[in-house]
């Protein structure tokens, strides 16, 4: 079987997630094992094309990795033909144009969340895509990881029956970066530069839900700047323009509600750092980005409410842990695997394949919850939200 080559830019490979999460442990983790292996049993291996604003910082990394191919040019980069599928790991408010861009290009796009920092013009990309038919994708990378699967499992069982309510907690302490660094860049706390937790966690939460309990019909928030006043990078104080907490209640298609905290401001007690308790009529499951533990009906416990006596019973105890059952190797890096699908479906895409169903108008879908929970924050009501199927 063949090796062939996919030539891959990538936009913003010096920052936080470009770096981490999409160029060393996605595309040289898939370089390192040989490619994407396709359905017919040739390899797609990545050639990679870095690009970034600083000079230094990109040679850098190009250095560190062995990597030859870098600039700070994106317009050169998009010129390349032989460069096919453009990667934008860039902040929210440069992302658009250059979004923009690689579809004037004709690239293949795969762009990080969320893919702009306003609906309508997250909408507009949306539209753009499909009349240029170029493939798009979104990163979705809570879908990829194994305590949801292990979830999507359960749910495919029929374990929950009719499920009635999804319960999630997301946050842990961030620094405010005075006698502590923050574990957090600074732009994420200043609304002016496309900062703040609704617009960085709304829009996974919409797609963890969409693909998971069903459509949103309509959503009530409450955002907060809890903690006004915080450090940058280089020790100066500044004043926090953002939201740094959300609490939002879900309905959805079919009557089950969400209720979903997230904040940046709260001290972790619980397994992970994000959970969701899922409540079914026939049993209910706790679980995070890696565990999961289910209670049937059959062996739930009958508490009685007494708060003049001690409860001697451990809750914890009536839970039973879900397998991995992942095979010799385990679960793999969720951004590697989305990478993976994504790639498999551009190349199946040229023979008439189906189309990724992550995309640009599942992302505007996450854009519009993130600024439907704002609205609804600032004006006290719950916001509805029409089906959004096609542009």
């Amino acid at each position: 079987m063949a090796t062939r080559r996919i030539g891959i830019i990538v936009n913003g490979a010096t920052g936080r997630m470009g770096y981490r999460q999409h160029l060393v442990r996605s595309l040289l983790a898939i370089q390192e094992q040989g490619g994407v292996e396709l359905a017919d049993g040739d390899r797609l291996l990545p050639d990679l094309l870095l690009v970034g604003r600083n000079e230094e910082k990109l040679r850098g990394v190009a250095e560190k990795h062995g990597l030859t191919r870098w600039t700070t040019d994106v317009d050169e980069a998009l010129a390349n033909p032989d460069y096919e599928v453009y990667f934008d790991a860039l902040v929210t408010n440069l992302r658009v144009a250059n979004l923009k861009k690689a579809i004037a290009a004709g690239k293949a796009i795969y762009t990080e969340k969320p893919t702009a920092e306003t609906f309508e013009d997250a909408l507009e990309l949306a539209r753009l895509a499909k009349q240029a038919g170029v493939v798009n994708g979104v990163v979705h990378d809570k879908l990829y990881l194994p305590g949801l699967l292990k979830l999507r499992r359960l749910i495919d069982s029929g374990f929950f029956g009719e499920i009635l309510s999804v319960r999630g907690e997301f946050g842990y302490w961030v620094y405010e970066g005075d006698w502590q660094s923050a574990q957090r860049p600074s732009w994420n706390y200043r609304a002016e530069d496309g900062g703040g937790i609704v617009a960085d966690m709304f829009p996974h939460w919409n797609y963890v839900i969409e693909e998971l309990f069903g459509r949103i019909e309509d959503v009530y928030a409450q955002t907060a700047t809890h903690i006004g006043k915080r450090w940058d990078e280089k020790g100066q104080e500044y004043t926090a323009t953002a939201d740094d907490a959300a609490y939002g209640v879900f309905r959805l298609e079919g009557g089950a509600v969400v209720q979903m905290n997230s904040s940046w401001d709260v001290r972790v007690h619980r397994d992970e750092l994000v959970e969701f308790q899922v409540d079914g009529t026939k049993g209910s499951a706790v679980v995070g980005l890696h565990g999961a533990h289910i209670q049937p009906r059959e062996a739930t416990p009958k508490p009685v409410w007494n708060p003049d006596v001690k409860d001697p019973h451990n809750y914890y105890d009536d839970w039973i842990e879900v397998p991995d059952n992942a095979g010799p190797d385990g679960f793999d890096n969720g951004f590697k695997v989305q990478w993976e699908d994504f790639l498999r479906h551009y190349e199946g895409s040229k023979t008439g394949g189906p189309a990724y169903p992550f995309d640009f108008l599942s992302g505007a879908r996450g854009v519009r919850l993130a600024e439907a929970g704002l609205t609804s924050s600032a004006e006290g009501r719950r916001i509805a939200l029409d089906p959004l199927t096609e542009v």
